[in-house]
């Protein structure tokens, strides 16, 4: 497992953010899968697991009907290519020795409602403006606004790997 971290969170406040890494590169041990998770810019999580040239959803555009019957959280959010960039931050991977690096990153974010995003609150304070509606409370409904941290994102896409895999 490979991690990197690069985000300043001290200003967003105490949370388990602050402990956790920015990006995490490993291989699923049960599907063989790479799988990713980087932090987005409102401080919340996303996960990534990439499939080979042979998988029938390379190259297939996440909102492809195709999708539909795969389950992360908040719904498939995101596919392409590796996206490297000059900093290493970027939705992309060195390949372990035998993998390819033709591979199609299907993700998921974690901020959507009731997701709590840190770096978003912070912008908001910063600016002036409540954020306290960006954290709900739990109702008859719904349950509260929580962080959705690395062993949840881990947990995700294991489970992503697992659906993509059969």
């Amino acid at each position: 497992m490979n991690e990197q971290t690069w985000v300043n969170k001290s200003e967003w406040g105490p949370g388990p953010w602050q402990d956790e890494p920015d990006k995490i590169n490993w291989t699923d041990g049960d599907t063989g899968l790479p799988c990713m998770i980087v932090r987005g810019p409102s401080g919340a999580l996303c996960g990534y697991v990439a499939v080979t040239a042979e998988h029938r959803l390379h190259g297939v555009e996440y909102m492809d009907p195709k999708f539909e019957g795969l389950h992360a959280h908040g719904g498939i959010t995101f596919t392409d290519r590796c996206q490297p960039n000059d900093d290493g931050h970027g939705i992309c991977h060195v390949p372990e020795p035998g993998q390819p690096d033709d591979v199609w990153w299907i993700g998921f974010d974690c901020a959507h409602g009731y997701d709590v995003m840190p770096a978003l609150e912070r912008t908001m304070r910063e600016a002036g403006m409540d954020s306290t509606n960006l954290r709900m409370e739990a109702t008859e409904y719904w349950p509260a606004s929580i962080y959705k941290t690395v062993s949840y994102v881990m947990n995700e896409c294991r489970d992503l790997a697992a659906q993509l895999s059969q």
